[in-house]
This record gives C-alpha cells, structure tokens and sequence, in this order.
C-alpha cells in the first residue's frame, strides 16, 4: 500500500511528521509532496528521512533548479501509484483549490490527477474554517467524494479559541487507513453506543448531572464508523460535534436513555454502554425555580438501571461492553459489575487519577474479559488518546466475536 501525504503551509505542519511515521509503522509506503508554503515551518529532509523516500517540493523538477520532461510529468505516474491521498493539515487555500480545479502546484495537480481515495484534515484559524467561503468549499468537497477529517475544536496558535485545530494523528491515520479499505472488520455489525452524562430536574433551571464530557462515548462511535459498522449512537446533553453517524438519537435523562436503547436494542449486535448516566434522580421536582430561602432537603431514589436490564434481555449472539467510572478498589468493582450485569467485558478507569477520565482528551483504562477458562482477563492500557482507547475496545469486541462463533467461553464463572 502507498499513500501519498500532503503537507500544506500552517503552525500544524509539523504534526505530519508524525501522521508519517505512524503510516509506515502499518505497512504503508508515504510519498510526502510538500508545498512552497509548508517548506517554511519544516525541513524537506525531515520527511526524508522519515520516509526513505525522496519529498516532492515542485511541480517541476520536484524542487530540481532544471526541470526535464520526466519531471513535467511526474504528477501523472506519482497519481497512478498511489492507492490514496492524504492531505494533512489542508490549509483554506488547498482546500479552495481542490474544490475549484485549481492547478498551480504539484498538490493540486496530483490531486485532480489521481483517482484513488482522498482524505483532507483541514487546519486554520477559527475565523477562516467559519467563512461561508470555506464551508461551501468543504460541500462541494464532501459530494465529490472526499473525506473531510473535521478540525478540533480548542487553543489555537493565533491565540483564538474555536474550531480549526488539526485532528489528533489517530483520527487522520485511521480516516487514511479507512480510505485504504485496511480495517473493516465491524462491516455488516450495527453497533448501539450511549454517551455523555444524563441529567435529572431539580427546577426549570437546575438539574441534577456529571462531568462526563461525552468524548469517550463519541470516540467510540467515530472508531466504529471507521471499521465499517453501522452506527447508533444514543447520546446525552454534550457540548462537542458528533460523529456522522447512521443514527443519532439526543437524550436529557435517565429514563429517555433507558426508553430509547430498549427501542433499538433489537437491532443491534454490539452495545456498549460508555454514558455516565445519573444513579439518582429528584423524586419531586420543583415546577418553579426554588428560590434561596435558607436549607433544602432534596428526596432522591434510584434511576433505572440501564445496563441492568439489557444484560437481562441480550441475547446469547450479543455483545454488551460496559464502562465503568472508579475512585477506589477499581478492578474489584469492576469485576463484580462485570458478572452482575451480564456483560461480555468492561471497560473501567480511575477518575481519581488527574489529566484523565472526565473532560479529558485522554485516557486510561482497564479492559476485563473472561478467558476460555473462565477466568479474569486483564489488560492495561496504559495513557492514550481515547481515540486510541476507542479502538483497543474494539480490538477487544472483535475477538470475543470471534470466540463466540466458536462456542469458546466469554464469561468469568
């Protein structure tokens, strides 16, 4: 397999660099063309040597002071060579290039050139990714075919907050790798996912919730996707974007997160669990905003408890992933929600643990299975993007699929 990686001009340069060396350490041979632009925040050579391969930094002559026919040319055999193109970060003006036949460098004119996959991972400033002109760029983009890797959102370079941070590494490379057709072993799996928090009433204006930012939940719903599976997730009140998934369902409380995967649970092959739902809700809530008149007392009971129930009623071919948030005997309890509930595996982590968990880009966790002896299985996973974590999941469904085919045990007895 051979990717071509294009590096256009921006702070976030640097980063393909890395997207680089993730590529090759799965197989894939990297051409990297440069443009005149990005040769400004990184060297030629680093990529060099990255890749073993020579960088293309011109349309003629590949950066050569005396261009030759071969070179004039060299856009039409690099496009015929490739079995995808990946452009990352793609600043505003590659991407309104690319959306209006632009063909003025070697980027671009490989890019009308090729017929092979395109991914773009879009980098700027918050302002310019806003502009009605880049969005109408992105659209005409998206129907042609190409696959839009979304920016973060959070600190820029330029001091602003907002949209236009280039996406983490493993977000691009599996978009690349998804675009190679290199993992697709959900294909054909309709996967239910819950996430983010849920939130129960305590007056009009005040509710009764969590830190759960949802990224976890998201994480895992965008990993599916890029593994082929069909994709229902069921989510809570967040504030970030979801993924485009086949179906996304929005919930505020317990009890219409519990409604809504019941409704689906049917259709679905693999669930997993990965909201931090209320454990209590308010037994009366106000009708009128309670006004602050010295102490209340608030009378809660128990919410529905929803992995709970669908460990009851899943069938045998199911799989059902729970998640599980700790402070203390972490891998006890774990265990022991691991059996209770009828789950194939849980996933838990300690939210003591500060920079991790909650509200965090990252994570680490504890995946436990049972072994064909019906014993406890345990795998650490140490820090990592929960992009990462999402598919070390995955990885983990994957196999249990593939011992439940088999009729090999899954449980702890």
């Amino acid at each position: 397999m051979k990717i071509a990686l294009g590096v256009s001009g921006g702070i976030a340069a640097y980063k393909a660099a890395e997207i680089c060396r993730l590529l090759q350490e799965r197989g894939i041979r990297v051409q990297v063309i440069m443009t005149r632009a990005a040769q400004e925040f990184v060297r030629p050579l680093t990529f060099a040597a990255l890749s073993g391969e020579k960088v293309i930094t011109g349309l003629f002559g590949a950066g050569a002071e005396t261009p030759n026919i071969e070179s004039a040319v060299e856009h039409i055999a690099v496009a015929q060579s490739i079995d995808a193109l990946l452009v990352a970060p793609a600043t505003a003006d590659v991407l309104g290039k690319f959306a209006n036949g632009l063909a003025d460098d070697f980027l671009s004119t490989l890019f009308l050139a090729t017929t092979a996959p395109v991914v773009v991972a879009p980098a700027m400033n918050v302002n310019m990714w806003e502009n009605a002109a880049t969005q109408a760029n992105l659209e005409k983009l998206k129907a042609r075919g190409v696959r839009i890797v979304e920016p973060d959102a959070g600190y820029l370079a330029c001091g602003m907050t907002g949209p236009g941070r280039l996406a983490a590494n493993e977000a691009i490379v599996a978009a690349a790798l998804e675009a190679l057709g290199a993992r697709q072993d959900l294909g054909g799996e309709t996967v239910l996912i819950t996430a983010g928090p849920t939130r129960e009433k305590i007056d009009p204006v005040r509710y009764l919730g969590n830190r759960s930012s949802g990224r976890m939940g998201y994480a895992l719903a965008e990993a599916a996707l890029r593994r082929g599976a069909h994709v229902i997730l069921v989510s809570g009140p967040v504030a970030i974007k979801p993924p485009a998934v086949q179906e996304l369902v929005a919930v505020e409380t317990t009890e219409e997160m519990r409604r809504e995967v019941v409704a689906r649970l049917a259709q679905a092959s693999i669930i997993i669990k990965a909201a931090a739902v209320a454990d209590f809700t308010i037994k009366r809530p106000a009708d009128q905003k309670l006004k602050r008149k010295g102490a209340i007392t608030l009378e809660l009971e128990p919410t529905s408890d929803i992995l709970a129930e669908i460990g009851r009623s899943k069938k045998q071919e199911q799989i059902l992933a729970g998640f599980a948030a700790e402070t203390e005997n972490v891998l006890e309890n774990a265990r022991k929600k691991l059996k209770e509930k009828n789950c194939d595996l849980i996933v838990v982590n300690d939210v003591s643990q500060p920079g991790i968990g909650f509200d965090s880009e990252r994570n680490a966790v504890t995946i436990i299975t049972g072994n064909e002896q019906g014993e406890a299985k345990i795998e650490n996973i140490a820090e990592s993007s929960k992009w990462e974590v999402a598919h070390r999941v995955f990885d983990a469904v994957v196999h249990i699929r593939q011992r439940k085919k088999k009729g090999s045990p899954v449980k702890i007895v």
